[in-house]
């Protein structure tokens, strides 16, 4: 069984992880000091890895705020559900809103929208 997260952390880890990475990158023209463009090259990938970071931030707030609020039946605090699957941020209880997915196993396929299905 793979290991699910809850949607709107999985994105706000990878917005995370941007700013990390565009700290790297900024440090990492250092090792170029003789060299004023490579330097300059990588300071600027490193904010725009910073601006990226804060758009996502800007882009999962608008999102959460679309999503619904339920109480997970395991742990009974509140949490957001987005899309048909998603599971709780506390105890990672697989959470659905559509009824003819409950007793299901939880696969977050179930969020894609098919033609077929």
């Amino acid at each position: 069984m793979k290991p699910y997260k809850n949607k709107i952390n999985k994105i706000r880890s990878f917005a995370l992880a941007l700013i990390f990475i565009g700290f790297v990158v900024m440090y990492g023209g250092i090792f170029f000091k003789n060299h004023p463009v490579l330097v300059l090259i990588f300071m600027t990938l490193g904010v725009l890895c910073i601006i990226g970071s804060t758009v996502v931030y800007a882009w999962i707030g608008l999102l959460s705020t679309r999503a619904v609020q339920v109480e997970c039946p395991n742990c009974h605090k509140h949490t957001k559900v987005l899309g048909r699957v998603d599971m709780c941020m506390y105890c990672n209880e697989p959470l659905t809103l559509d009824p003819t997915l409950e007793g299901k196993e939880f696969d977050q396929s179930y969020n894609t929208k098919k033609k077929n299905s």
